[in-house]
C-alpha cells in the first residue's frame, strides 16, 4: 500500500527555497489543483497555483504568459529551485515554455496525463461544427494528425517525471482510441522523449489530480527524482 507521504514530513523538511508552480489542464481552472496545492505546501513547498485562460489563446502565448507568471512569483519569494506540477494541457504549456529558452532555477517537472503525442479524442471530435469554440485554437491543435501543434515540440531537455493513467469511463473510446488510456489521452501518448521516468496507474484524467497515490508519486519524484519504485517504468 502506497503511504501518505504528504503527511509524513515534518514542517519544514524542505528547504523554503524550493518553489513548485503547478498548471492546470484544457477548459479547468487552478481550483482542480487545490489538493495538490495543499498537500504540497504540507510538505514543506512554496506553492504556486497559475490560473490562466486555456480556451482563448493560442500555444505560445498561453505558454509564454502562464509559465512567466509562474516563475515571476517564485522568484519574488527568493526561490532557488523552480519545478513545475502540471494537468493535461499544462505539461504542453511547459514544454513551448523550456524549448524557447531555458533556467538556471529549473529543477524537476511532473506532468500528470500529458498528451505529449496528441490526443485521438481531439481527431475524433474535432471535425464537429462547434469544437473550436468549445475548446479554442489550441485545444484543436491537439490531435494526433500532421496538423497538430505537438510535432514542433522536441524531446524534453529537463528532468521529467510522467504519471499516465487506465482508467477509461467514456465508452466512445472503444471506437476512438487505440491502447490504454485515461479517457482522454492514451498511455503511449504521454511518453516524450527525454523523460526521465513513467508509470502508469489507474485512474482517470479528469481526477488524477486530486488522486493520494499520484500526489505521492508526485511529492516523491520532486523530492529525489525517481518515482516510488514499487510501481516505477
Amino acid at each position: 500500500m502506497v503511504c501518505a507521504l504528504f503527511f509524513s514530513l515534518p514542517a519544514g523538511a524542505l528547504a523554503k527555497n524550493e518553489c513548485v508552480v503547478l498548471l492546470h489542464g484544457l477548459a479547468r481552472v487552478s481550483n482542480s489543483m487545490g489538493e495538490l496545492e495543499t498537500k504540497l505546501t504540507r510538505s514543506g513547498y512554496y506553492v504556486v497555483n497559475i490560473n490562466y485562460p486555456s480556451r482563448r489563446y493560442e500555444l505560445e502565448l498561453l505558454a509564454a504568459d502562464a509559465v512567466s507568471r509562474g516563475l515571476a512569483e517564485c522568484y519574488n519569494q527568493g526561490a532557488e529551485s523552480i519545478h513545475f506540477v502540471t494537468h493535461s494541457l499544462g505539461g504542453i504549456l511547459v514544454r513551448q515554455y523550456f524549448q524557447q529558452q531555458s533556467n538556471p532555477l529549473l529543477g524537476r517537472v511532473v506532468m500528470l496525463g500529458p498528451p505529449n503525442q496528441g490526443s485521438e479524442i481531439v481527431d475524433g471530435l474535432s471535425p464537429i461544427p462547434g469544437f473550436e469554440l468549445l475548446w479554442g485554437p489550441t485545444g484543436v491543435m491537439l490531435g494526433t494528425g500532421p496538423g497538430s501543434i505537438l510535432h514542433d515540440l522536441g524531446p524534453v531537455k529537463f528532468e521529467l517525471g510522467v504519471i499516465a493513467g487506465t482508467t477509461n469511463i467514456n465508452p466512445l473510446n472503444l471506437f476512438l482510441m487505440d491502447g490504454p488510456n485515461d479517457s482522454i489521452v492514451t498511455v503511449a501518448s504521454t511518453r516524450v522523449e527525454g523523460m526521465s521516468a513513467h508509470i502508469v496507474l489507474p485512474v482517470t484524467h479528469t481526477f488524477m489530480m486530486r488522486n493520494n497515490e499520484v500526489i505521492d508519486h508526485t511529492i516523491h519524484f520532486l523530492k529525489t527524482g525517481s518515482f516510488m519504485p514499487e510501481q516505477a517504468q
